[in-house]
């Protein structure tokens, strides 16, 4: 039986309605390619404004469980599975987990270098101090998506610069310390929406007004022993970040 609107519930009627109309959806009341009822239809339905019901049908299109189609509707759907690149998991790992399989790594550097100051305060190493850097280019359907670079320290250093898979771009850089023992006990991700520099916007195709996301993000083991730091220039038209939030 269709559910009702709760005069009395503090739960906005729009927020009431689109619970009643997903459910709908994903019991299948609604299968996906059915046509939903009018806006004059729902406002009868429920004793509901046009502009509720309107309000609840683009946030039924917004999180998917609804498509517009010009001059016929509102049809019921289905969300698709998110193909989004969940950063707490490394790029690669991630695109697989979704099924994606049109990915394809570049490294175009792979050196010992003197980092910038930012990045040894981020490995808690001093200044000076050098460590392996791994660039990489990551493209998704053909499509370039994403610059990364890479700096590890000490052990971390040895093992990622000999490892020929990840040197050749075949191989996965998170699996590859996993296996030789840096298991990750906690990290530090910042997000930030800003111009690209110069030779970032070059790999990614975009020039340097363009604005980008970077994102970056240091690892480390238990003891709080930092091994793995990175930022990544994203196109998140291309491939958006995922956040997933879970109650504590």
């Amino acid at each position: 039986m269709t559910q009702t609107i709760d005069r009395q519930s503090p739960v906005p009627y729009w927020e009431q309605l689109f619970g009643i109309l997903r459910d709908d959806i994903v019991s299948g009341r609604y299968p996906a390619e059915e046509r939903l009822p009018s806006e004059l239809e729902l406002g009868r339905q429920f004793a509901l404004s046009r502009a509720t019901i309107r309000q609840t049908l683009s946030n039924l299109e917004a999180e998917g469980f609804a498509k517009r189609v010009p001059r016929r509707g509102v049809f019921a759907s289905l969300p698709t599975e998110p193909s989004g690149w969940t950063v707490e998991q490394g790029f690669l790992e991630s695109q697989i987990h979704h099924g994606r399989t049109g990915i394809e790594t570049k490294v175009v550097d792979a050196a010992f270098v003197v980092p910038a100051q930012h990045v040894a305060e981020a490995l808690g190493i001093d200044a000076g101090a050098k460590v392996f850097a791994l660039q990489r280019v990551r493209s998704l359907d053909g499509r370039v998506t994403m610059f990364s670079t890479n700096w590890f320290p000490d052990e971390a250093a040895r093992v990622m610069s000999t490892a020929p898979q990840v040197l050749d771009g075949s191989g996965s850089v998170n699996e590859t310390l996993a296996a030789a023992g840096f298991t990750v006990h906690g990290g530090h991700r910042v997000l930030r929406a800003m111009k690209a520099p110069e030779n970032v916007a070059k790999h990614l195709g975009v020039t340097s007004s363009d604005p980008v996301l970077r994102v970056r993000s240091s690892s480390w083991a238990q003891g709080d022993k930092r091994f793995d730091y990175y930022e990544t220039w994203v196109l998140t038209d291309i491939v958006p970040l995922e956040v997933h939030i879970s109650a504590s």
